[in-house]
């Protein structure tokens, strides 16, 4: 890794900047959307209302002794920042520190009734189920008539820009904000990324892919995998899901089987496709993964031993959105000009991420860039959702 010293990581406690509204005005008005969503009894009720005061006002408190993670979440800095602001400890922390805290107050983790149910369900299934999705598959109906490079290109593009229908972005201001401003790349190793999956010529290669979002960002990344074993560019794929409703949009394996039904349930393309990854699922070659590690407060650099031998097994790991971006890089202010493939020199094999721009974090741009895009939108480019990239590193 370069040198941390001019990289400070993330907090919260500066007004005005963009961590700071994330604690302080989109984590309240996802309370009240999850309220609003479900008819929580009373308990349910004043365990938000304790929830919504403590995380803009109050201390971090551990976690009940009887919680059933209490022990991971000590070994993930829990004892560290017990008793300090949710504004002065790293933002990453916070931000997981606060899906943590929603899951227990609405009951998820039981016991009880309310066990199991996804506070975040009713968002990802409107967004799924709506007329966009529908034009988007529909979509699917010419691609098998183009090139080759075209239908690589079209999907590899519709697993990079679905992130932009991240829920948790939407939900808040800056989301809503020129929502159609002209998108553009500002890094681009396309070429490098297609390149290592046809290095393969036997297409028994592994791919990890690190998903980030349900709903419609899902439906293109399970896509682009169909697109990959179906073509033979990797005989195996590893999509990594979180293990719990988590950032309200991050995709569990529940909401890979609704993406699944979605695609099943449509026509023409689509279905095919949806019944090529069902039968995938049933015979090995695609996997779901739903680690622990998936939903920690903490950078890739500190992933267990286990994970880290997984991703050192594969062909490649695709991580795809900010969330990950930014636990992959380190969520730090570095540089923007720090070069992609020293921040990320630890992970045990070749790696290529996939995200829109939506938190300050950005490594990988050369200079010339990073001056145009200061010039035209000051630092907005950071946070606006109107840009992307595409960065790899190979092993070694």
């Amino acid at each position: 890794m370069p040198d941390t010293a001019s990289a400070p990581v993330l907090l919260g406690d500066q007004p005005g900047s963009f961590p700071h509204g994330v604690l302080a005005e989109r984590h309240p008005a996802i309370i009240r959307r999850v309220r609003e969503a479900f008819p929580y009894e009373p308990r349910q009720h004043r365990a938000l209302d304790e929830l919504l005061a403590n995380c803009t006002e109050g201390e971090i408190e551990p976690l009940p002794a009887d919680a059933h993670d209490r022990e991971l979440w000590q070994t993930w800095g829990m004892r560290e920042y017990t008793g300090r602001s949710w504004f002065e400890v790293p933002w990453l922390w916070s931000e997981s520190w606060f899906y943590r805290r929603l899951l227990q107050a609405v009951g998820y983790f039981g016991p009880g009734p309310w066990q199991g149910i996804d506070p975040f369900r009713p968002f990802k299934l409107a967004e799924l189920d709506s007329s966009e999705t529908d034009e988007e598959l529909a979509a699917l109906d010419g691609l098998a008539d183009r090139p080759a490079d075209e239908q690589d290109r079209a999907l590899l593009h519709g697993s990079l820009w679905g992130n932009r229908a991240d829920l948790g972005f939407r939900l808040s201001a800056e989301g809503a904000r020129d929502a159609d401003a002209a998108p553009g790349l500002v890094a681009d190793d396309s070429d490098r990324l297609w390149a290592m999956l046809g290095a393969d010529e036997t297409g028994e290669g592994t791919l990890c892919l690190v998903a980030d979002n349900a709903g419609r960002e899902l439906v293109p990344d399970l896509l682009l995998i169909a697109h990959l074993l179906a073509g033979g560019r990797v005989g195996r794929a590893v999509l990594h899901v979180k293990p719990y409703p988590y950032y309200v949009s991050d995709a569990t394996t529940a909401d890979v089987v609704d993406a699944l039904r979605r695609l099943t349930g449509a026509r023409g393309a689509a279905a095919a496709h949806g019944r090529y990854l069902w039968s995938a699922l049933a015979d090995g070659r695609l996997v779901l993964r739903a680690h622990p590690f998936s939903s920690a407060p903490l950078p890739y650099e500190e992933m267990p031993a286990d994970l880290c031998a997984e991703f050192a097994s594969a062909t490649l790991t695709i991580v795809k959105g900010d969330l990950n971006y930014r636990r992959l890089v380190g969520d730090r202010l570095w540089p923007p000009t720090t070069p992609f493939t020293d921040v990320t020199a630890y992970f045990p094999g070749p790696v290529a991420a996939l995200r829109t721009l939506k938190s300050d974090v950005i490594t990988g741009l050369d200079s010339r860039m990073e001056t145009e895009l200061v010039a035209a939108e000051d630092q907005r480019w950071r946070t606006s959702g109107t840009h992307a990239l595409i960065q790899v590193r190979s092993a070694g």
